[in-house]
């Protein structure tokens, strides 16, 4: 399986950011972290090895992106309101900076698709909804859609635009939503055990649903708990059943 490291300095965050590349040819699959880990966290997981199968056949080509939370939701001395235009900087970053990486290390016509776990099952969410023209799908693992469950109470309009349980029901731009409606590929996993909340899924399906967006509720049994074990298991079973 071909292995790739990079990284470069970024004019959005103001700050070297790594990348890591697995693959040699297929579709692209952005992993974006849980919580504040970094761009390895789902090969150090034995993630990687899991979809290795997939890679070495060429089906998709990974890559693996760092989380800056630590600089903004998940830090608890930062001003609130730097947090959130800090989030505001990550995401400019993924579309501006990551997208045409991964365009000129695949093609332009590349289907891109978002994934993550946890806190990052709420950012690929939210990255795909807010840019259905530079990404195609997402699949999301054991997330909530609520961002206040992270900003311990701040509100203000950046923390709206960027909680997809709030903006999506109010979301009328018809062309942005047929730009959504396009996509074959909206997954939502959630497990039934601990520390999973399956209402959250639910929840935001039902939001989609209204919306006239087609998409995936996958919710597995109470053996399934909010870790590693879970989202071993769920990428490869999508990747291999859906794509």
């Amino acid at each position: 399986m071909d292995r790739y490291l990079t990284s470069w300095y970024s004019e959005r965050l103001n700050k070297e950011m790594p990348i890591a590349m697995y693959g040699h040819y297929g579709f692209a699959l952005l992993l974006v972290p849980t919580a504040a880990a970094d761009f390895l966290e789902y090969e150090r997981f034995q993630l990687i090895d899991r979809l290795r199968p997939f890679i070495e056949a060429g089906k998709l080509k990974v890559f693996s992106i760092d989380s800056i939370n630590n600089e903004s939701w998940m830090n608890n001395s930062m001003d609130p309101r730097h947090k959130a235009i800090r989030h505001q900087q990550f995401n400019s970053y993924v579309y501006e900076e990551v997208i045409p990486f991964i365009k000129t290390h695949t093609s332009p016509d590349t289907p891109v698709y978002t994934c993550g776990a946890s806190f990052g099952a709420l950012h690929s969410m939210n990255l795909f909804l807010k840019r259905p023209d530079l990404i195609n799908g997402v699949l999301a693992m054991s997330g909530v859609y609520d961002l206040t469950e992270y900003t311990k109470g701040y509100w203000d309009d950046d923390v709206y635009f960027n909680s997809p349980q709030h903006y999506m029901p109010n979301l009328g731009d018809h062309n942005h939503l047929e730009g959504i409606r396009r996509s074959h590929h909206i997954h939502i996993f959630s497990g039934s055990g601990p520390y999973e909340d399956p209402n959250a899924a639910r929840s935001f399906a039902g939001i989609l649903y209204g919306k006239g967006i087609n998409y995936e509720l996958d919710v597995w049994g109470s053996e399934w708990k909010h870790d590693w074990e879970t989202w071993r298991a769920v990428l490869p079973h999508y990747i291999g059943s859906r794509f």
